[in-house]
């Protein structure tokens, strides 16, 4: 059984940091594309941060340049580095993997997390 788990969130101040972890055990491949994704109170899931199973990423706009997804494939372990955050990133955010090539929405693979909460106040 694949469980995907999320760890790292937490309450930080406007411009702070914070990196989220997601573990994945029981799946046994390796060549697999991965993301984050969230869900603001309120409002639809979108997607953050993609990578892909040769390592090139893809980041919405909206990023403007401030998260980093990296991968650790020998500790089957996805990282989610947020820098400089606004409140307007409070949301859960979820860890999610597919085979490749996954499904077009995030939200739609076939593992995906339970989610950690990111909570940012001005």
């Amino acid at each position: 059984e694949v469980q995907v788990v999320e760890s790292g969130g937490g309450s930080v101040q406007a411009g702070g940091s914070l990196r989220l972890s997601c573990e994945i055990s029981g799946y046994t491949r390796r060549r697999y594309c991965m993301g984050w994704f969230r869900r603001a109170q309120g409002k639809g899931r979108e997607e953050v941060a993609y990578i892909s199973m040769d390592g090139s990423t893809r980041y919405p706009d909206f990023v403007e340049g401030r998260f980093t997804i990296d991968r650790d494939d020998a500790k089957n372990i996805l990282y989610l580095q947020m820098n400089n955050l606004k409140p307007e990133d409070t949301a859960m955010y979820y860890c999610a993997g597919d085979p490749c090539p996954p499904p077009s929405r995030m939200w739609e693979y076939n593992y995906v997390g339970k989610g950690t909460q990111v909570t940012v106040s001005s």
